[in-house]
């Protein structure tokens, strides 16, 4: 049996194909993934993201599963601790920056959600591309300079429109995936599914 068409990014590592066949671009509502996603985004800026991916595991378990309320108690002692794990991508800026966001979206959640806000800023309906190759992706659109804008006015940290719309792919707020991929049609029929979060 002949391999499915897929994303030319999406390989040739198992992880990545996993990645790429059964969670990018699938539309989530799930505040605590979508906290982990915009962070380890944030992890990946100057890097590949197969190297997010092969740390991703040792990432919740030393973030605590990306539980903010802990997070967000991080002190001076858990940053050097972070900072000398080489399972994780060591970077001091990257780690202060998961606490800011940890307490930014704790302050967020006392008036909405994380994916009532965000999703807010595609009115609810995942958008549905068709792009046949890879350069007529985009790398940043209106939307995710606007959300970035957003997210740092509320405090979030390492979340420049590029990043953002990485993440809005990965989260299935846009569909990305190529017309020939043999993923876009299922993320389509999940996007027609899809009930945004409200308030």
């Amino acid at each position: 049996m002949s391999e499915p068409s897929r994303c030319w990014w999406a390989g040739p590592q198992p992880i990545y194909i996993a990645y790429h066949d059964e969670e990018w671009g699938v539309p989530s509502a799930d505040d605590r993934l979508m906290l982990e996603k915009l962070v380890l985004e944030g992890f990946q800026a100057g890097l590949s993201w197969i190297t997010v991916l092969n740390k991703r595991a040792r990432f919740r378990e030393v973030f605590d599963n990306f539980d903010a309320e802990k997070i967000a108690r991080y002190d001076d002692k858990k940053i050097e601790s972070l900072l000398t794990d080489t399972g994780i991508i060591r970077h001091r800026g990257k780690i202060e920056a998961t606490i800011s966001n940890a307490r930014a979206y704790l302050k967020l959640r006392e008036q909405k959600t994380l994916a009532a806000f965000l999703w807010d800023f595609v009115d609810g309906a995942p958008v549905q591309n068709a792009f046949a190759q890879m350069k007529d992706i985009p790398g940043q659109t209106d939307v995710s300079r606007s959300m970035a804008k957003t997210l740092k006015a509320k405090g979030f940290r390492f979340c420049g429109p590029t990043t953002v719309y990485a993440f809005m792919q990965s989260l299935g707020m846009v569909n990305d995936h190529l017309v020939g991929c043999h993923r876009h049609d299922t993320c389509a029929e999940l996007a027609g599914a899809f009930k945004a979060p409200k308030g």
